[in-house]
């Protein structure tokens, strides 16, 4: 992101690493404020509740129980899914070339 944010806006690589971490800081502030942050044409991180659970220690077959807890998923937009699909697609005739 940063160097992206160095091209777009000439600006030196300390400034972009700030506007970087002011981005993300931002987009964290909105998940924890409304539970959703979206970004248009891209998806939306939308915060999930997981449910208290038995799992097993793969190590030991023991079964342990785990607290319930929240995660963030990621839901692509339609415009983000079909931009992935023609890439997809791309390279696989690319790959079929060579």
């Amino acid at each position: 992101m940063t160097d992206v944010i160095v091209q777009a806006a000439e600006v030196p690589s300390s400034r972009a690493n700030q506007l970087a971490a002011d981005i993300i800081a931002a987009i964290k502030g909105e998940i924890i404020e409304t539970g959703r942050f979206t970004l248009p044409d891209f998806g939306a991180f939308v915060v999930r509740e997981t449910p208290k659970r038995t799992a097993l220690n793969p190590r030991t077959g023991e079964k342990v129980a785990v607290k319930a807890g929240a995660t963030v998923k990621f839901k692509a937009s339609p415009a983000l899914k079909e931009a992935a699909l023609a890439g997809l697609k791309k390279a696989k005739r690319k790959a079929a070339k060579g």
